[in-house]
């Protein structure tokens, strides 16, 4: 028993030091591995690492040399969640590249020599909310690409060679939050704008189709002059970028947006039947109760679908939503059963008719005040603490105890009185203590107690008389 005692407290930095050991072969040598993140860029890797630590988050494989992707490359990363494979030699995907990853939420494939987007290189993705395309040499995105990507936010497309965009894949109700699409410095000349014009209205708030060699024709146009009327960003902030060339020739490239003569003979309120209408209406309502906010838009249709964006919860459709609190009914009415301070902002609902390919868009300006006891009651006991304590202050400061006259008070123990010297009394600023106490000048000192002199010191309770 002494033995095994004595034997436990050595045994156990052995078991530490053990699992310490075990933990780090699990790191590749090329890598760097803290926490939950692999790090083995730049490293001259041909091919991924064999052995990655289990619980790994985040995997940078990118500048590197890797060309192949087996299928289930991954498939011993349950946990991974942001994958970064950019600057690569990747040509294509094998299917079942992602099996077992659908965790995944970040992708970057950037400045790769990917060609074709085939419609299996994502699939089971359905968590992945940022796609990053660019920089590669994609001539053909194939129309199921995107199919599955539910939970999609941006993808990025631009710096390639696409000369098609399979629009008609992109639907409200498959990518309910999708509020980028990136496909500009392509080689997009001729668009469907009737697919174009059908996309849900927050991707077209973020499509961005600028350094294209578009041709100049009145449906281009049409649908720019009613983004650019709308104020949308990526016209805003690329005005001088957004090009067409008249009757394909390159050399008669013009700037749409500002030399608007060439489209003078355009129709343009013909080119999209119904703009989208916004109505916007206030909601003053008290924390705790019930609030029901309508999308009542200029649409008249009975088949529509709608898609409210909230300031706490993001985006709510009828098959997103997870919280017992909130109903989303068919006819585009939110409910909220409790509304707290936190629910205020700006509420915007988009309907969207999918055989027409219209949308419109409503919004609510909700202010969810707190209780009204509440606040008095805060106010008020803030401002009686602050009373009290002042009067205490006061009370400390400025009034004396009152000594009863019929109390005997106990006598003072008997102390030596130094004789009285007016000499002895002195300011701070006396040259005379400076010299016989050696009182340092350089402190700011107000008062100071009286110089008792060398004789005094020295008195005795002998010599009282």
């Amino acid at each position: 028993m002494t033995c095994a005692l004595y034997q436990g407290p050595l045994l156990l930095p052995l078991l530490l030091l053990s699992l310490l050991h075990s933990s780090q072969e699990f790191c590749p040598s090329t890598c760097l591995c803290v926490s939950d993140t692999a790090s083995c860029s730049s490293s001259g890797l041909a091919k991924l690492p064999k052995a990655l630590p289990f619980s790994s988050v985040i995997l940078d494989v990118s500048h590197n040399h890797i060309s192949w992707l087996g299928p289930g490359s991954f498939k011993n990363l349950p946990r991974l969640e942001n994958l970064r494979l950019a600057h690569n030699q990747l040509t294509s995907l094998d299917p079942g590249v992602f099996r077992n990853a659908s965790g995944l939420r970040f992708l970057d494939l950037s400045s790769n020599k990917l060609q074709v987007v085939q419609q299996h290189y994502f699939q089971g993705l359905w968590r992945l909310e940022e796609l990053l395309l660019f920089n590669n040499k994609i001539t053909q995105v194939e129309p199921g690409t995107l199919t599955g990507l539910s939970s999609l936010k941006k993808a990025y497309f631009s710096l390639n060679q696409i000369t098609h965009f399979p629009f008609f894949s992109i639907q409200d109700h498959s990518h309910p939050f999708l509020t980028m699409l990136d496909l500009s410095s392509n080689r997009m000349s001729h668009l469907k704008w009737e697919d174009v014009k059908a996309l849900p209205g927050l991707v077209q708030r973020g499509l961005y189709l600028h350094n294209n060699s578009l041709i100049c024709d009145c449906a281009m146009y049409s649908v720019f002059w009613h983004w650019d009327l709308r104020g949308y960003d990526p016209l805003k902030d690329f005005t001088d970028e957004h090009t067409c060339s008249i009757n394909g020739d390159p050399r008669s490239s013009i700037r749409f947006l500002r030399q608007n003569r060439y489209f003078l003979n355009c129709t343009v309120e013909k080119a999209v039947s119904q703009p989208v209408t916004v109505l916007l209406s206030n909601v003053l309502v008290s924390e705790g109760e019930r609030v029901r906010l309508d999308c009542q838009t200029s649409l008249m249709s009975t088949d529509l679908s709608f898609t409210w964006f909230s300031p706490s919860k993001g985006y709510i459709t009828q098959t997103s939503i997870n919280d017992t609190l909130i109903s989303l009914f068919a006819n585009g009415t939110l409910e909220i059963q409790a509304v707290k301070v936190n629910d205020s902002g700006l509420y915007v609902c988009t309907a969207l008719d999918i055989k027409q390919g219209l949308n419109a868009t409503r919004e609510v300006n909700v202010t969810v005040l707190p209780p009204a006891g509440e606040s008095f009651n805060t106010g008020y006991t803030t401002l009686l603490g602050c009373v009290v304590t002042m009067v205490c202050i006061l009370i400390y400061l400025y009034m004396t105890p009152c000594r009863c006259s019929s109390c005997k008070q106990p006598k003072p123990p008997l102390i030596p009185i130094a004789t009285y010297d007016p000499s002895t009394l002195t300011s701070a600023f006396s040259s005379s203590v400076r010299d016989e106490s050696k009182i340092q000048t350089d402190k700011h000192v107000v008062f100071v107690e009286p110089v008792i002199s060398e004789d005094a010191a020295e008195w005795t309770p002998e010599r009282l008389p």
